[in-house]
């Protein structure tokens, strides 16, 4: 088995510098171009089943790269980008005062320490939700010699493939993967094994790391 594990395309809320958590946009324009150039360099690899994530921004995506292909797809729950609760809609620059500056510096450099919002979820849980589907589908003896693509989000990504790093205590592998970035997971005898990790098919000119953490002027 072999999965493909891509990011949504950009967002306006990507832009913006807002949480989209299980909220959020859907592609803007720029996402819909990255998607397409995805599509179009993996257009010769066989795709046999794709779950997503059944936020649109998510589901586009998937669809985009899809698209002219009769390939199933599936939506799961298990999927979702993590929950933010109430700071869903909010702005991650620490300078506007909308969230909690300690509790959002912890979900970006110590995560397993993170105390969610009010409605919000932890790293731990996010890791065990996709986790199942993640054993689910390794363990479906009809799966074996398929290749599978899942389409998630940012952090839903990294919970997905924490257990595969060599340091699971590092989370973000050094950040949130850029937009539409693909990892391959290679399975075999239901052992997992990362061969490609957050690789882009576009350009450096479309490089954006929209998720620098942005630090109050008091250094806070």
């Amino acid at each position: 088995m072999r999965l493909y594990v891509l990011r949504h395309g950009e967002t306006p809320w990507n832009k913006q510098h807002l949480l989209q958590g299980q909220t959020g946009a859907d592609l803007d324009e720029e996402g819909v171009l990255l998607a397409e150039i995805t599509a179009k360099a993996m257009r010769d690899i066989p795709i046999d089943l794709c779950v997503t994530s059944p936020l649109v921004r998510a589901r586009h995506t998937a669809q985009i790269l899809l698209e002219g292909r009769d390939v199933p797809i599936i939506e799961d729950d298990r999927l979702m980008e993590i929950s933010l609760g109430e700071w869903e809609g909010k702005s991650f620059d620490l300078e506007k005062h909308q969230i909690s500056a300690e509790n959002y510096i912890a979900f970006r450099q110590d995560p397993f320490a993170y105390i969610p919002p009010k409605g919000g979820e932890t790293i731990r849980e996010v890791i065990d939700r996709t986790g199942s589907l993640y054993r689910e589908l390794i363990r479906d003896d009809a799966l074996q010699d398929k290749t599978i693509l899942i389409s998630t989000h940012g952090c839903a990504s990294r919970a997905c493939l924490n257990p595969l790093f060599d340091d699971p205590r590092d989370f973000w592998q050094g950040g949130v993967p850029l937009n539409c970035s693909v990892s391959i997971v290679d399975i075999k005898d239901g052992v997992g094994k990362i061969t490609l990790q957050d690789h882009v098919y576009y350009g450096k000119e479309y490089y954006h790391n929209h998720f620098q953490l942005k630090q109050r002027a008091d250094g806070s």
